[in-house]
């Protein structure tokens, strides 16, 4: 049996790291459960919803809170609204610790044999490998549809633009 080469395995390697990547990009799709990764949206009044887009690990915020915007545009052109209103917007990272570099200490002792010691240790924590982008789980926005002209402020969104807006540069 001939040995693989290590051309054979990286090439393996790489197609399968650019498979999970492709796997994992969210993609505009509702739901298929509730807490499932998609779109959802919950109704509080006639005029006022609650959009979450959930990714189904960690993604980039950014795309996921576009995809609750362009959830909440859809859902003012269904309800014969021109423009939405953002009320709040929350991104959920799937925890809450702090994801910057750290520096943690560590002390440790022990005995064996009639014979004992210890040991101090540092460690430093330097994450690496999202390029500097915000990473999260979910976006969260409450919206409430308007009537009449659209205020000029930036959480008023008009809702066929918004759409169209976002899917022309957005995945799926």
């Amino acid at each position: 049996m001939r040995p693989r080469s290590n051309f054979h395995s990286f090439a393996v390697f790489a197609v399968v790291a650019f498979l999970g990547a492709c796997a994992s990009t969210p993609t505009y799709t509702p739901a298929a459960r509730q807490g499932g990764a998609g779109y959802s949206e919950q109704r509080i009044e006639s005029n006022r919803y609650t959009v979450t887009y959930r990714a189904s690990g960690s993604a980039n915020a950014q795309l996921l809170e576009d995809y609750a915007l362009l959830r909440a545009a859809d859902l003012a052109i269904a309800n014969g609204s021109e423009w939405f209103w953002v009320d709040r917007r929350t991104l959920d990272d799937g925890n809450s610790s702090y994801g910057g570099p750290s520096v943690g200490i560590g002390v440790g002792g022990g005995s064996w044999g009639g014979r004992s010691g210890g040991s101090v240790g540092v460690g430093i924590n330097i994450p690496i490998g999202n390029g500097g982008a915000q990473q999260a789980r979910s976006a969260t926005l409450d919206i409430r549809f308007g009537e009449g002209p659209k205020p000029d402020d930036a959480n008023a969104y008009d809702a066929r633009e918004t759409a169209a807006n976002l899917r022309s540069r957005l995945p799926g």
